[in-house]
């Protein structure tokens, strides 16, 4: 039976990108040897790295505009300490919108002041901020442009006056921006661009140099950027599914084809939700993500019978995170229509019998 994977990460990998990957496990470009047994320092790794750095900055439509793009290791996590690390000298400002946004808060306060302009925690998240005003004496503002937990999205970013930074962890690539509104963006590949292990960090060089502490060498975007992303060994398998996803990616017709087709994807679900009188959306409606739909049943007794239904269907990954319970469907790039409408289905079905 086909599956259809709504995990929200490590999430879906396009089928065509996970059959490269496999044969370049056995063997890459005719070398007789493996991708994961290869130096790094081999020209044909080389040219992965630069393709995909160079790659990762034609889709957001930001080479030639004074941008780096840098593959790291240590997921968003890290990225949480090293934007304070390379950035925060005084004060900066974070905009708290979820579990993701709590941890960076965290991490940052270990550098400097850091002030919460706005906050959702009084609803456990479920909306986004709005009215806020932003000081112009901060070192940067952060923020998560979408929240997989709870299931909500930035439509409209801030104006500001101070460099904006932002965790694009779960829809980097899903919808078109001006990307060059952001002085940093950083991403976990896991989520919509490749698997686990490699980070997309991509930083406005003029924006670096200029804190006063000693960063160590590791946790030094400048470091990482005179290196070429290959200050370390990479994590090259993960580096090159990432080429292969965006080369996927652009084959489709880049950022604004998967908008249009993610936006389907989303008003096909979020209708059934609002028409379903079993089921309720958990996230606002004028800020649901189009990347993590978070539902719940309206009749807890049917919770067995919708779970045996679902997974009967083929269906994987569904389970909401445990902070917010319920469903969780991720509509990632990969993630075909055919699968949302499989969804769909099952939920009609319950309605029906239920």
């Amino acid at each position: 039976m086909k599956k259809h994977n709504f995990s929200a990460g490590p999430s879906i990998l396009p089928q065509e990108v996970m059959k490269k990957a496999a044969e370049a496990v056995l063997e890459f470009n005719g070398m007789g040897l493996s991708l994961l047994e290869i130096s790094h320092r081999s020209p044909q790794f080389v040219e992965v790295m630069e393709r995909a750095r160079s790659l990762a900055l034609e889709l957001l439509g930001l080479e030639g505009k004074g941008y780096q793009a840098l593959f790291l290791q240590g997921g968003a996590s890290l990225e949480f300490l090293m934007v304070a690390y390379n950035l925060l000298e005084n004060k900066a400002g974070y905009l708290n919108t979820g579990t993701w946004s709590e941890k960076a808060i965290k991490e940052a306060r270990l550098f400097g002041s850091v002030v919460e302009i706005a906050s959702s925690k009084d609803e456990n998240f479920r909306y986004i901020p709005k009215g806020f005003s932003v000081p112009n004496d901060l070192d940067y503002l952060h923020l998560t442009t979408n929240n997989t937990i709870f299931g909500t999205q930035f439509r409209e970013f801030p104006n500001t006056r101070v460099p904006l930074v932002a965790d694009m962890s779960s829809d980097i690539f899903s919808r078109k921006l001006d990307f060059s509104r952001f002085d940093l963006i950083y991403a976990g590949a896991q989520k919509n661009m490749g698997p686990a292990g490699t980070t997309l960090v991509v930083v406005r060089e003029d924006l670096l140099g200029g804190v006063s502490r000693k960063i160590p060498s590791m946790l030094d975007y400048q470091v990482h950027i005179a290196k070429e992303s290959m200050y370390n060994t990479p994590a090259v398998f993960a580096v090159y599914v990432s080429l292969l996803t965006l080369e996927w990616l652009k084959s489709q017709g880049g950022i604004s084809a998967m908008e249009a087709i993610n936006e389907k994807k989303a008003r096909l679900l979020y209708s059934e939700i609002d028409l379903n009188p079993l089921f309720q959306g958990y996230a606002a409606e004028e800020d649901r993500s189009q990347m993590n739909v978070t539902f719940n049943l309206t009749e807890p007794s049917l919770k067995e019978a919708f779970d045996r239904m679902w997974k009967e269907a083929g269906i994987s990954g569904l389970n909401g995170h445990r902070s917010v319970g319920g469903y969780r469907a991720s509509l990632y790039n990969a993630l075909p229509m055919e699968s949302v409408g499989v969804l769909v289905d099952v939920m009609s079905d319950l309605e029906r019998k239920g």
